[in-house]
């Protein structure tokens, strides 16, 4: 496929591509074992996981839209502890780097479920969901203020000996805060965007159409907004940026390098085909042969705005 052409580096650790699958998308990683071979893939990072087992929330879970899904799957999965007795241990084999998605509902919750991977083998690093609220805290949600989000991060720092990735939301104002609060206190890395809190209505019943009411817009439908956001971070930080929303070809990937990422993550282009991260990866490689690109690092950053670009209210056009 190249490789030397899409090797990368991510925290200091080494991928085969820069193109991961996302975390709720590829399961545990070895679900998807017979579908496609493992190795190929840049990185996997897996399903959410809590301090104990969640069983998610009521169906409906997901929802197509127009350009894109929404889905409230409500973090199911089976907790840290079978995660590291029943799964982790049959992706030891697989020389693709793992990345442990983690969550929890308050900073203790957090701090748990990394002590408990600090102990197994097999894990490249951790990426932090902040998209929760804080029970303890009058449920403000961590991806909302930079102050709790800081606390998170930094109290993760001085347990954690891995790289931390600290997985952003888009429901802010704006994200450079958050961004500049992650990297501050400790983050390795940032990934954006999670999903969008969105709303689908069923006519007939005059009710929501996710079982859980709200649900998480991804897909297609909000690659211009996380290709916004993704620049934005990456002007204000020093550490990498991975990119994440609607990438569904090579193409899709090599515009979120431009705006800034140093890596991608695949997410609900899975759902239709569980071998899109590999096609994505060899569609890349293919627009770097053609564009005759030595290393996809060269892409990175390389986003020529117009000097009068404007990204304020005042620019938008009048309705």
């Amino acid at each position: 496929m190249g490789d030397d052409r899409l090797a990368t580096t991510l925290c200091g650790i080494s991928l085969r591509n820069p193109i991961l699958a996302a975390s709720g998308t590829y399961g545990y990683g070895i679900e998807f074992a017979n579908l496609v071979d493992l190795n190929t893939l840049g990185g996997i990072v897996t399903k959410g996981l809590s301090r104990e087992p969640i069983t998610g929330n009521p169906a409906p879970r997901l929802w197509h839209t127009e350009a894109g899904m929404m889905n409230s799957v409500g973090l199911q999965n089976v907790g840290v502890r079978a995660f590291v007795s029943e799964k982790l241990p049959k992706l030891r084999p697989y020389s693709v780097p793992i990345f442990a998605n983690v969550f929890g509902y308050s900073i203790d919750d957090y701090l748990e479920v990394l002590r408990v991977l600090e102990d197994a083998d097999g894990i490249a690093a951790y990426e932090l969901n902040v998209s929760c609220p804080n029970t303890k805290k009058g449920g403000i949600f961590f991806s909302s203020d930079p102050a709790l989000l800081a606390d998170l991060v930094a109290r993760a720092r001085v347990l954690s000996k891995r790289p931390l990735i600290v997985k952003l939301s888009p429901n802010v104002a704006r994200i450079e805060p958050f961004a500049a609060a992650a990297e501050q206190s400790g983050a390795d890395a940032v990934s954006l965007v999670n999903t969008f809190v969105s709303l689908a209505i069923d006519l007939k019943t005059r009710g929501p159409r996710i079982g859980a009411g709200f649900g998480g817009l991804s897909g297609p439908a909000i690659k211009p907004i996380a290709l916004r956001m993704v620049y934005e971070a990456a002007q204000v930080l020093r550490i990498p940026v991975i990119g994440l929303g609607g990438i569904a070809s090579g193409e899709d990937a090599a515009e979120f390098l431009i705006a800034g990422a140093r890596a991608v993550q695949v997410g609900t282009a899975n759902f239709i085909n569980p071998r899109a991260p590999k096609q994505i990866a060899e569609q890349l490689n293919t627009l770097l042969a053609r564009l005759k690109i030595s290393n996809v690092n060269e892409l990175v950053g390389t986003l020529r705005l117009p000097e009068t670009a404007c990204r304020s209210e005042q620019c938008k056009m009048e309705q």
